[in-house]
Formats: structure tokens, C-alpha cells, sequence
């Protein structure tokens, strides 16, 4: 039973890693797509007049998944020189704590950009050129919050349970290689 949780869970882990690389490199790229497209139609034709709705859209999207991104990857911004000066029990210590920290403030964070986006919708704002629900534009940033609380959660765990130091559950030091998990 607990090797079946093992690997539902890497999977499951595997399954987001994927989608949030694909996420990420998709809307960087449809970005700059889509802002070289604007910048070309402006010089020769006419603005694309939901350019800048779809661009601030992507720029959110890119923020929020990057954001559990970065917390699973240990890419976050940390005192890394502080933290190497420290014996390894005291630096165990001090990143269960700011990971405890991290994850009460993403969760708490979570919440209120969820009761944001409720209120949005219940006011049914819309974007000015597209004339789409806002809060289908905002639906990521609790979303986003909420991956980058659990996975601070994931390194407390993993630092309980491990004998070494682990930065983030799939990062043991700013140092290792990353893991791409075959691509």
C-alpha cells in the first residue's frame, strides 16, 4: 500500500513538474509572440487591441506557476551565503523555519487573492477589450499561491524525514544538478 502512495505521488509530482515547465515555456513564448506580432501590426497597420489584455494575462500566468515552480526547484530568492556558513543541524533548523514561514504566508496569501477573485466575479467585471470575466484572468494567482505553500510544506517533511539538509523537496543543494525528469 505505501509503494502505490510512492509512486501515485511521483507521478502526481512528475504529472505537475510537467505542466507547470510546459505553462511556463509556452506563454514566454506566446508572449514574445504575441508582443513582436503588436509591435509589427502598430508600424505597418493597427495595434492588436487585445495585445496588451492577452500579454498582462500571460505575465500573471508566467508569475504564479513560476512561483510553485521556483519553491519545488529551490530557485526562490534565500541568505544562500548565510546558510553555508552554518553547521548543518542550525541550517536544517533555519529552513524548516523559514520553509514553515514561506508556507503560512503563500497560504494565507492563497486565500486572499481567492476572496479577490470571488468578489470579481460576483461583480462581474470583465476586461475592457475582450469582454471576458476578469476573474478567469485571476484564477491562477490563488492557484499559484496555494502550489508554492504546498511545496514548502513538502521540504518541512522532507527535512523531518531526511538526514541531510534538503533547500526544497526535490533540491538537496543550490549546487546539485537539477533534476529535469527526462527533458
Amino acid at each position: 500500500m505505501l509503494e502505490v502512495l510512492k509512486r501515485t505521488g511521483h507521478r502526481l509530482i512528475l504529472a505537475i513538474d510537467r505542466a507547470e515547465v510546459a505553462i511556463i515555456t509556452g506563454s514566454v513564448a506566446g508572449l514574445a509572440i504575441l508582443l513582436i506580432a503588436n509591435v509589427i501590426a502598430r508600424t505597418f497597420l493597427q495595434s492588436l487591441y487585445w495585445a496588451d489584455e492577452v500579454a498582462r494575462f500571460l505575465m500573471i500566468l508566467i508569475t504564479f506557476v513560476g512561483t510553485s515552480y521556483a519553491a519545488r526547484k529551490a530557485r526562490h530568492i534565500r541568505m544562500g551565503a548565510f546558510l553555508d556558513l552554518m553547521p548543518a543541524r542550525l541550517e536544517k533548523i533555519f529552513i524548516i523555519i523559514i520553509s514553515i514561514f514561506s508556507a503560512g504566508v503563500l497560504f494565507l496569501l492563497a486565500r486572499f487573492s481567492f476572496q479577490y477573485m470571488n468578489q470579481m466575479r460576483m461583480l462581474g467585471q470583465t476586461t475592457p477589450a475582450l469582454q471576458v470575466p476578469y476573474w478567469l484572468f485571476m484564477i491562477i494567482v490563488p492557484i499559484g499561491f496555494g502550489m508554492g505553500g504546498v511545496q514548502y510544506v513538502r521540504t518541512v517533511f522532507k527535512n523531518l524525514i531526511e538526514d541531510e539538509v534538503w533547500l526544497s523537496a526535490e533540491q538537496q543543494s543550490e549546487y546539485d544538478e537539477e533534476i529535469t525528469h527526462g527533458y
